[in-house]
């Protein structure tokens, strides 16, 4: 039996490297600020002017509004003007919005201050701004990397958000988020290589989004990553007054219940991470942790009077939660083809970020008129409606990019050797880039015949 020979390991040069942990840092301060308030605002909100139970979620989730609007935008202009600008324009609007947070004393202030802080959406512009820094074999590790600060972020912030609370209160939480901001100013003026010309921008091609949005496998996606945050969000309008108010655990101490949690759910879902990629078991384990979580959330629902079984319930949903959100960006890029891809992250992103707006206010809403058992409930239903929609989702395909030189080919030849190149075994795309002497693939590396 012949044995394919190993893929080559390609390591980061010294600027590569550089550029990965700053907008990696970038980005894990910016998500700590957005992340921090989740645990207490809910318990915090009750001593402002003019709260409801509707407008206090509307709080929670507003940034996801603006931060949906404005994503797509301001990837746009960091196109014509450059990166760094638009970055730290969208650094010093967040803030903002975090000290109009902080000053105000009604709940109506602190809706206007988190609408302010998602109006500066530079999410998909440090990941540009990464793919301007790094080379095509070594993109892809790098955005894993800087995507993974979304789940150590969120996990920290659970932690840190009740701690500073105690320390700081909420107002003082704000202010920290604008000084956090302005910290990530300065990692990006130093810490950030220099880009000596803006790359050229592509032509808008509203093509792509037609055939992204007429894929019914990348539509699956982001019906889920929008039904996830929406989980996510409604969850802590919730969560934090079961926490005090039922199972009987002060609010300065809701520290000891999330740094377990997110421990415990953090080494629970590597290893399915890894079974998944590696054994090829995505489609069973992402079906599985669908139904786990909304499970998980119905039976909430019934025992969040019990700080026991709290905890291990939490435990459970927060396995499946990581395991679901650290897989679906990954199926994205598997699902894409390489022309759309972009667009498909795009959409995917601002789908990500208007789920949390409608978790915020339907938490609210829910929770008005059927008390926290309704939220539950509702959460446990919307995760019920999501599995129904994945249940008929395709197994992804395992294909990794792979660069070969084909030396000097006469742009009239390409497309026929690109289409000699995909009838090779294992190669799914190509592309053959006549000025670059490079074609541009999609192999499965264990399919791929590497003789031919």
């Amino acid at each position: 039996m012949k044995v394919s020979p190993p893929r080559p390991v390609i390591n980061l040069l010294p600027d590569e490297r550089r550029a990965t942990v700053s907008l990696a840092s970038i980005y894990a301060l910016r998500m700590l600020g957005l992340f921090m308030i989740l645990p207490v605002f809910a318990l915090y909100a009750e001593q402002l002017q003019g709260v409801t139970p509707m407008l206090m979620g509307l709080a929670i989730g507003m940034y996801g509004l603006t931060q949906a609007l404005f994503g797509i935008p301001l990837g746009a202009l960091s196109d014509r003007i450059g990166r760094k600008p638009v970055i730290i324009g969208g650094l010093i609007i967040f803030a903002i919005g975090s000290v109009i947070a902080a000053v105000a004393d009604s709940i109506y202030g602190v809706i206007f201050g988190r609408a302010v802080q998602g109006a500066g959406a530079i999410s998909a512009v440090l990941m540009a701004l990464a793919a301007d820094l790094t080379r095509e074999d070594v993109r892809l590790r790098v955005m894993a990397s800087i995507g993974a600060t979304i789940g150590i972020s969120f996990a920290l912030s659970l932690v840190l958000g009740p701690l500073l609370d105690r320390w700081i209160g909420v107002q003082g939480i704000f202010w920290l988020i604008a000084a956090l901001s302005l910290g990530a100013i300065f990692v990006l003026r130093f810490g950030v290589p220099r880009i000596d010309s803006l790359p050229i921008p592509a032509a808008a091609q509203p093509g792509q989004f037609k055939a992204v949005l007429a894929d019914r496998q990348l539509l699956r996606l982001d019906f889920g990553i929008l039904v996830l945050h929406m989980i996510l969000t409604a969850m802590f309008v919730a969560l934090p007054h079961a926490l005090r108010d039922h199972a009987g655990l002060a609010a300065p101490h809701h520290w000891y219940v999330y740094l377990p949690v997110m421990l415990a759910a953090l080494v629970l879902m590597v290893p399915l991470i890894i079974i998944a990629e590696r054994q090829r078991k995505m489609k069973p384990i992402f079906i599985s942790a669908i139904l786990v979580a909304s499970l998980a959330q119905f039976a909430i629902a019934g025992f969040y009077d019990s700080l026991p079984m709290l905890v291990v319930l939490l435990v459970v949903f927060f396995t499946a939660f990581n395991v679901l959100e650290a897989s679906m960006p990954s199926l994205v890029a598997k699902i894409a083809p390489n022309a759309r891809k972009g667009t498909a992250m795009g959409i995917f992103s601002t789908a990500q970020f208007f789920g949390a707006f409608l978790g915020g206010t339907l938490g609210g809403w829910v929770s008005a008129h059927y008390g926290l058992q309704g939220v539950f409930i509702f959460c446990a239903g919307a995760a019920f409606l999501w599995l129904v929609a994945a249940s008929s989702m395709a197994a992804p395909r395992y294909l990794s990019s792979h660069q070969v030189p084909v030396g000097q080919v006469d742009p009239s030849d390409a497309p026929q050797l690109a289409l000699r190149l995909t009838q090779v075994a294992g190669v799914a795309e190509a592309k053959v880039v006549p000025e670059q002497g490079m074609a541009y693939l999609r192999v499965d590396w264990n399919a791929l015949d590497h003789d031919a």
